[in-house]
């Protein structure tokens, strides 16, 4: 699956995901992930109220499954649900990239989250004692 970062230093998830430049993306697999490219989306760094310059930004995420963001408005978020991306807000603007790459690969390894199986296209599977 491909993941996406909103950053402005490539190391941090440090950016607003509507003035957001740069979106890192990297393909995560349970074997670890790979960065795949850094998007660029020049002239969005600016809070203008214009909800039109979430258009590129949203087309050129369309092959991701989550978005890391610093922070994110409502109808952005809704606009990302609609498409199938989940948004995730990071703790700080200190969280790094790699460090949540390293936990990602952990959680599905170990056990995602149903929200995350069901974005893989991971159905349940159930035991005789489960049903």
């Amino acid at each position: 699956m491909k993941v996406a970062f909103a950053t402005t230093d490539r190391q941090h998830i440090n950016a607003h995901f509507g003035w957001a430049d740069t979106l890192a993306v990297y393909e995560v697999s349970l074997e670890g992930y790979t960065l795949v490219e850094h998007r660029e989306f020049p002239n969005n760094g600016k809070e203008d109220g214009n909800e039109d310059k979430l258009i590129p930004k949203l087309e050129g995420l369309q092959d991701c499954t989550i978005v890391y963001v610093s922070a994110i408005g409502g109808s952005a978020a809704a606009r990302l649900i609609n498409k199938g991306i989940t948004p995730i807000k990071s703790q700080s603007e200190e969280d790094g990239i790699i460090p949540t790459l390293d936990r990602l690969v952990k959680i599905l390894q170990t056990s995602p989250p149903p929200w995350l199986r069901k974005a893989l296209g991971i159905k349940p599977q159930f035991t005789e004692e489960d049903l």
